[in-house]
């Protein structure tokens, strides 16, 4: 792309994801029309300038979602629940050209817990408050985290238990490599299958089924990773 006032350098160049918000971007432009954007970037070494068009076709919408800052507490209400996040209309921001709302929440933003479907922690109208994790420059929208807003009840558990530690839980899924097992209301762990049983056995359903109520012990609690490793072995006894 040439640019008015420069008969070489530098080149302009918009990127299939600057071109447009709506959903045919790419009918945006044609060779040969004249189009208004929004330098983002400056390649000195090749010469180049990087442009958004998408920021000027909704000029309202840019300078919104570049005001909000990593970490703060924007609020709004449900626009629409997908299967792949949920849509807020925020109470201060513009109207979006394309999506029911200009933030979105993907689905494991959405609650610390285990969940079904994102209708099982939001409705559709239902008033929330998130904090705002990055401005999605591809969709035009400020992605949000409605689990940040809450307590991590890993971190909860973590600080009140240790390896070592005798629980009682329920198994909740078997997998060819052990089961889950929930320990508090909102905590799971993973017994491998070699931490089952002191016999080797070839899969789980041989000694435990889901809805049993076993003992289990800590044996890694992995604060980074939010993973609990368990062992029904290293208990005497188990409950049926």
């Amino acid at each position: 792309m040439i640019l008015d006032g420069f008969t070489e350098r530098p080149l302009g160049f918009v990127g299939p994801l600057d071109l447009s918000w709506r959903k045919f971007p790419a009918a945006a432009v044609e060779v040969g029309q004249r189009i208004t954007a929004e330098v983002t970037a400056i390649d000195l070494d090749q010469g180049q300038a990087w442009l958004s068009m998408a920021a000027t076709e909704n000029a309202q919408l840019w300078t919104f979602l570049k005001s909000q800052r990593v970490g703060e507490i924007l609020s709004g209400r449900i626009a629409s629940i997908e299967r792949f996040g949920v849509f807020v209309a925020l109470d201060d921001g513009p109207d979006h050209p394309v999506f029911p709302g200009v933030g979105f929440i993907t689905i494991s933003e959405l609650s610390w817990r285990r969940f079904e479907t994102a209708s099982d922690i939001v409705q559709v109208g239902q008033r929330v408050s998130c904090e705002f994790l990055q401005f999605d420059t591809w969709n035009g929208e400020a992605r949000l985290s409605l689990r940040a807003t809450q307590p991590d009840p890993f971190r909860t558990f973590a600080e009140s238990s240790a390896v070592g530690q005798t629980l009682q839980g329920r198994v909740t899924k078997l997998v060819p490599f052990g089961a889950f097992v929930q320990v508090t209301e909102e905590i799971e762990g993973l017994v491998h299958l070699q931490e089952l049983t002191w016999t080797a056995i070839e899969a789980p359903e041989e000694v435990v089924q889901v809805g049993d109520k076993i003992m289990v012990v800590i044996t890694e609690i992995d604060r980074e990773r939010r993973r609990l490793a368990l062992s029904r072995r290293q208990t005497s006894t188990a409950l049926e």
